[in-house]
């Protein structure tokens, strides 16, 4: 297995870490007859020789090597080194998949490299894709559950890779196995559509009885990817039912291969999913190949979250989550199931129910009684404490504040009085609008008492600041002037603290400041000539109306640079036609190489000069390359009226998109997507509906 490791240059090779002179080491650690010795030789080839999908001169290397330990008999743990094999020669690659760290090979040099490199391992495994056939048989089922993947990645003949999945689906006997085989035949069809015929005809096969409900399962997602004309008609109660059947059998113990206990890096983390993650994962697929059917996808969902067996439950409680965050559409029913699951005694399930309740914001509402009658019954769950750090508000609680549901506030109130505050409270008060004005002088109070001194002075005034400006709370005025008066220099985070005192003054706004204005203003002109001079000079504007005053200092921020400009060209927007001196400025801006310069400027342009001409193909460019500057761009044309005119076929357009603005395939991302996406629509809609009311 080791003929000629001595005679590589290992120290002249490198891996993630330098020097690949530790390889050889870890290459006869995945023979050793000691399973802990193994494990840790498979998590230091995928830490260093493999490190997140990279490869290296010394990945190259090795192939032979590994190729020759698959190859014998008298390794163990021969699966995981196939699998790794498989990774290496870099699968998908060729079909258009990002290299390395995200970037297209040829995206630059350093792309390029990499791209060579993949190339090469490519050619290295595939040069030895024979023992993939082999190992296609093996005595062991782990083996031959991983074998499919590198036949049809690396055998280059698609009638005998054929040929053998055919043979091996008519020999098999394991579940898991079986499914493993079905799954490359999916992508065997995808990669190879000159020879689908008969791979489609295999799958629709094994989709049928007497095949076992797994393996049915997973032709069924293939099938749903490639081959719709294939599928049952009634397929979502079909594939319910074989849901349903697994699971039955799972609890009896009758799944397939099992997973010998151990403790490395790949085995911590697989016990950290779910414990059912293969059904997961069949699921998933289902899911991903029907795409934007939402009907078909729904009702799935409903048939998962309704399932008698708790772990699919739970499984289907996170498949909710990348629904919801990817795709646009009435999620009522879907959301309700979730949040059913709350009144399950079940830990895990529940758990994981809250986190994703706490993540849709208003859209959990449909939730809300469950949250409510949770947060009622369990007090406890009020405040989160943590072994270190400070403590954060529960997940039941802060998920139904974040609904909007008016039953939070009395609750919120209640911490609010208590000993203990967390930090993040404040940040809720905004989805609870106006039904949260009752807890204003409790907030005054705490923002009244914070130290400015703190070292935490940042996690406790901001929230508390935020939740000011969303009740824009006029009595809060003087804690306010506190903050931005007190606020030593040198404190942390002190740019951030003293930005949202200012904002908070803004959103209270000069009807709002009143009698407070001999105290405000002076204090905001004081900011004028300092570096928040920006930030500041908008809401002077808005209470003193002195054009006079702010004109010259943003003129002069705008020619200072980033990150200067961006604020100073939102402040002039605010002006309109009051901001005429600064239009030579800005003009100059909306060229600028940073594009939420040319966003700012560009919407300040149009709203000071109308000029249409040169903002909206700037904006419509950016609204393209960036959905994050979307609502940006919506807010200007909610300004502009009708005369924004010019841009408003992508308002229509966005309204009509079915998957969110910031979503990625699989809905990834945060949970402030969600958020954005559903305020980006609703002032997309305001837009449509002022233009047309002014008409």
């Amino acid at each position: 297995m080791f003929t000629g490791i001595d005679e590589v240059d290992w120290a002249s090779l490198r891996h993630a870490y330098g020097s690949a002179e530790n390889v050889p080491a870890l290459l006869r650690g995945l023979a050793s007859a000691d399973r802990d010795e193994r494990e840790t030789a498979l998590d230091g080839m995928y830490g260093a020789v493999h490190h997140q999908g990279d490869v290296y001169d010394s990945t190259l290397a090795a192939i032979p090597f590994l190729l020759a330990l698959v190859a014998s008999g008298e390794v163990a743990d021969r699966a995981g080194i196939v699998e790794l094999l498989v990774s290496i020669g870099g699968e998908g690659r060729e079909d258009g998949v990002p290299g390395p760290a995200g970037l297209p090979v040829g995206d630059s040099a350093h792309a390029a490299a990499d791209g060579d490199l993949c190339a090469r391992a490519a050619v290295g495994v595939r040069a030895g894709a024979e023992v993939f056939v082999r190992l296609a048989g093996d005595a062991d089922p782990s083996v031959r559950r991983a074998a499919p993947a590198a036949l049809v990645s690396f055998l280059d003949e698609p009638a005998r890779v054929l040929a053998l999945l055919r043979e091996r689906c008519a020999l098999e006997r394991d579940d898991r196995v079986l499914q493993a085989l079905t799954e490359s035949l999916g992508v065997f069809v995808r990669r190879r559509p000159g020879h689908a015929a008969g791979a489609l005809e295999l799958l629709t096969t094994l989709s049928s009885e007497p095949y076992a409900p797994g393996p049915r399962l997973a032709a069924l997602g293939q099938l749903v990817a490639c081959a719709p004309d294939h599928l049952p008609a009634d397929l979502v109660p079909v594939a319910v039912g074989l849901l349903r059947e697994r699971s039955a059998r799972r609890s009896a113990g009758r799944d397939g291969v099992g997973c010998p206990h151990s403790d490395s890096l790949a085995s911590r983390l697989r016990r950290l999913r779910p414990s059912d993650d293969e059904g997961s994962q069949l699921l998933r697929t289902l899911h991903r190949g029907l795409g934007d059917r939402l009907d078909l996808r729904k009702a799935l969902l409903r048939g998962q979250l309704t399932s008698p067996d708790v772990v699919d439950r739970c499984n289907a409680v996170w498949m909710a989550a990348g629904l919801l965050r990817e795709w646009r559409a009435d999620w009522a029913e879907p959301v309700s199931l979730v949040g059913a699951q709350l009144r399950f005694e079940e830990g895990r399930l529940r758990e994981a129910a809250v986190s994703v309740l706490e993540d849709l914001h208003t859209l959990a509402a449909p939730a809300a009684d469950d949250l409510a009658a949770l947060v009622a019954s369990r007090p406890d769950l009020w405040v989160r404490r943590w072994e270190r750090g400070a403590p954060t508000l529960g997940g039941p609680l802060k998920a139904l504040a974040r609904s909007g549901d008016r039953r939070a506030v009395p609750v919120l109130s209640e911490v609010l009085d208590g000993p203990v505050v967390p930090d993040d409270l404040g940040y809720v008060i905004g989805s609870l609008g106006r039904s949260a004005a009752s807890l204003a002088p409790a907030l005054r109070r705490r923002l009244g008492e914070t130290p400015l001194d703190s070292p935490g002075v940042f996690e406790r005034a901001v929230p508390l600041l935020s939740a000011v400006a969303a009740l824009r709370d006029a009595e809060a005025v003087p804690e306010v002037l506190r903050v931005l008066r007190g606020v030593p220099a040198g404190a942390r985070l002190r740019d951030a603290v003293v930005e949202s005192a200012v904002r908070a003054l803004d959103a209270i706004g000069k009807e709002g400041v009143g009698a407070y204005a001999p105290e405000v203003i002076p204090v905001l002109r004081q900011l004028l000539g300092t570096e928040y001079a920006a930030v500041a000079a908008g809401p002077l504007w808005s209470v003193e109306g002195d054009a006079s005053a702010v004109l010259p200092v943003l003129t002069a921020e705008l020619a200072q640079g980033r990150p200067r400009r961006r604020a100073a060209a939102g402040a002039l927007a605010r002006l309109g036609p009051a901001a005429a001196p600064a239009l030579a400025e800005l003009r100059r801006t909306v060229r600028a190489d940073d594009l939420w310069e040319r966003v700012a400027a560009a919407c300040a342009v149009w709203r000071i000069s109308g000029d249409a001409d040169l903002s909206a193909p700037v904006l419509r460019a950016a609204w393209t390359q960036n959905p994050y500057t979307r609502r940006t761009i919506t807010s200007c044309l909610a300004a502009l009226g009708p005369a924004g005119a010019p841009l408003h076929d992508l308002i229509r357009a966005e309204v009509t998109a079915r998957r969110r603005h910031l979503a990625v395939p699989g809905g990834g991302r945060g949970s402030q997507d969600v958020l954005d996406d559903e305020r980006l629509v609703r002032a997309c809609g305001e837009v449509l509906a002022g233009a047309s009311g002014m008409e």
